[in-house]
């Protein structure tokens, strides 16, 4: 019965995830506070552009993780997908910041994180530190290198 039940959630997940993805010619709306909008698929490709939270893009064709995409009239180039949605971002009026709306979009609202913080007894001071923190492209690329990392898929 316990298979039962499993193989029925994994099933339903799959289905969840197949649903989900991005279709060519698609409207979809970037979900991160800046995105890089990259010449090619991979990690390290120059930047073509910068789009931000709640921007809306064409969906011109999906490539595995990744999907072409028109920013405006003339702009196109790569993002990955986990960086989009279908779903219409609405900013509103009111006095929330653009990272509590993309929290809250992602269901962690203030009140969460202060129930959170109460029950787990949580310091977010050293997330936002490190949020803070802000690297190149550039010296990035030169640890990967320096570090003989893999460069990831291209």
């Amino acid at each position: 019965m316990k298979k039962t039940i499993i193989l029925l959630c994994m099933a339903v997940v799959l289905a969840s995830a197949a649903a989900a993805q991005l279709k060519d010619g698609q409207t979809a709306y970037v979900t991160a506070k800046s995105l890089s909008l990259k010449s090619g698929t991979g990690f390290f490709a120059r930047s073509v552009g910068t789009m931000n939270y709640g921007d809306a893009v064409t969906v011109l064709r999906v490539n595995g993780k990744w999907a072409e995409v028109r920013y405006g009239q003339t702009l196109s180039g790569w993002v990955v997908q986990t960086n989009l949605t279908t779903k219409r971002i609405t900013g509103g009026t009111g006095s929330a910041s653009s990272r509590e709306v993309a929290m809250a979009g992602k269901g962690f609202t203030e009140e969460v994180e202060n129930v959170y913080r109460e029950t787990n007894n949580a310091d977010f001071d050293a997330v936002d530190a490190v949020e803070a923190v802000k690297i190149s492209d550039d010296d990035l690329l030169n640890f990967v290198t320096e570090g003989r990392l893999s460069l990831g898929d291209e």
